[in-house]
């Protein structure tokens, strides 16, 4: 497997061939890089990097390396342990640090891990900055500090307490609201991070638990990736409990998706149209996504008075166009929430809490909410690539056999039809095609991606 490297950090299989996997070389060269980079931009007699890592068996080892990497290069860590990637971001600024590194491999299978790298916003780096940091990676050219000069490790501890306490002082957090109610849910975390954070802030909120897979010990019960498809053993168990819905999150705590109270899943596209349809109840304004999130969306707000903004996918991307439009909230339909009244990074819990606000204020069933939203199905599908093919070819060929359909280009192609698009687009993280689909039954979804697959099949 080829080691992916993009300009929030690396990401690959563990073991095996130096620059093919994420081997231990592998890890220390980019982290070095990573260091280097810092040095250059702050011109300090003091740095420090908050550094933290979700439950990955391989945990452990990325980030012993990573600390005693920056330790080298006279680097005080801030080590954070078991975290969740907002938490880790949200840390960054708390303790005034000058970056932060994630040991993660987000929604990947247990075999792969990887490194995300932040700024002192604690935000993902930008195309200039990270591009920055992979030609220093190429050069090999690092300067470690002398014995005298040699970083430190300081653990810290209670960043999730920390993180949940900002989440309930949020304004529209109706915290008393939501312990009057008396919710009971179900908690797939996949036996990661998720297991450790949800339950405290459920705790907090006085919502009754059942914890299933949420045992932080890396070992994935199924693929940790929030689809339906993986979600059956939630959804069996949100009936058998009589529980009011579901909740799922992947394995760094970035992504967010819910099962209804009959075991249906509400759908990751809709967690961020659940959440912006309350945040625009009480702060109407502008609403950013990127272009392979779902087009319920933007009815919401037009709904609601606001203005919606499409952005190129990526996390740095949602948030760069959320702060040019000053964006009430947005995110992916993937089923991160971004909410900038607490941070500006994709981030499960703060999801939780505006959804049982939402749940409250309303004081319906989570199915009949779902109902309540513009219905689209949509169909996703990866394209694996071969060495030697050139994904950039196909996306050219495939934008101009639909040039009558005007594409949008900007990520990819993005084709509109009538009431549909379908969007393909090369991914950050793995050596695939992306093929996103989105129509007004999930039978004309499933027909547009296969059209597409055939139209690829002949240019390949």
């Amino acid at each position: 497997m080829t080691l992916i490297k993009s300009i929030s950090g690396i990401r690959g299989t563990i073991g095996g061939e130096t620059s093919f996997n994420l081997t231990p070389l592998d890890t220390v060269l980019f982290t070095s890089a990573f260091a280097s980079w810092l040095k250059n931009s702050f011109d300090l007699k003091e740095y420090k990097v908050v550094v933290g890592r979700d439950a990955r068996t391989s945990g452990s080892m990325i980030q012993g390396l990573v600390n005693q990497t920056l330790v080298g290069y006279g680097i005080e860590v801030l080590d954070l342990g078991l975290s969740t990637t907002p938490t880790i971001e949200m840390a960054v600024l708390r303790h005034q640090a000058h970056g932060g590194i994630i040991v993660t491999a987000s929604h990947n299978p247990k075999q792969w891990n990887g490194i995300k790298l932040l700024n002192k916003r604690g935000e993902f780096l930008n195309a200039v900055s990270g591009k920055a940091i992979l030609e220093i990676a190429e050069q090999h050219g690092f300067e470690y500090a002398s014995l005298d000069d040699l970083g430190k490790i300081t653990s810290v501890t209670g960043s999730i307490e920390e993180h949940v306490k900002e989440v309930l002082n949020l304004p529209l957090v109706n915290s008393k609201g939501i312990r009057k109610m008396k919710f009971k849910v179900v908690v797939d975390a996949v036996n990661s991070t998720g297991g450790i954070a949800i339950p405290i802030l459920l705790e907090a909120l006085g919502v009754s638990f059942l914890p299933i897979f949420c045992d932080p010990t890396g070992h994935f019960p199924h693929n940790p990736e929030p689809l339906k498809e993986h979600l059956t053993e939630l959804s069996k168990k949100v009936v058998e409990e009589k529980a009011d819905f579901g909740i799922v999150v992947d394995p760094d705590v970035d992504r967010l998706a819910f099962v209804d109270e009959n075991g249906d899943v509400f759908g990751e596209e809709y967690t961020l149209v659940a959440c912006s349809d309350y945040v625009l109840s009480k702060t109407p304004g502008n609403i950013v996504s990127n272009l392979s999130s779902t087009q319920a969306l933007s009815e919401i707000t037009n709904k609601k008075g606001g203005t919606y903004y499409a952005s190129a996918v990526g996390e740095i991307n949602v948030v760069e166009k959320m702060k040019e439009v000053n964006a009430v909230i947005g995110g992916e339909g993937n089923g991160g929430i971004i909410y900038p009244d607490l941070h500006y990074g994709r981030d499960a819990l703060v999801g939780v809490a505006l959804f049982l606000s939402l749940l409250t204020e309303n004081n319906q069933k989570v199915s009949l909410l779902r109902a309540s939203y513009p219905d689209y199905s949509m169909s996703k599908k990866k394209i694996f690539l071969s060495e030697g093919i050139d994904a950039d070819l196909i996306l050219k060929k495939i934008a101009s056999k639909y040039s009558k359909r005007n594409p949008i280009t900007v990520d990819g192609v993005k084709i509109a039809f009538e009431s549909s698009w379908v969007h393909l687009r090369k991914s950050n993280t793995e050596p695939i095609i992306r093929l996103f689909s989105e129509a007004k039954s999930q039978k004309e979804a499933n027909k547009l991606v296969q059209n597409l697959l055939k139209d690829i099949e002949e240019i390949v």
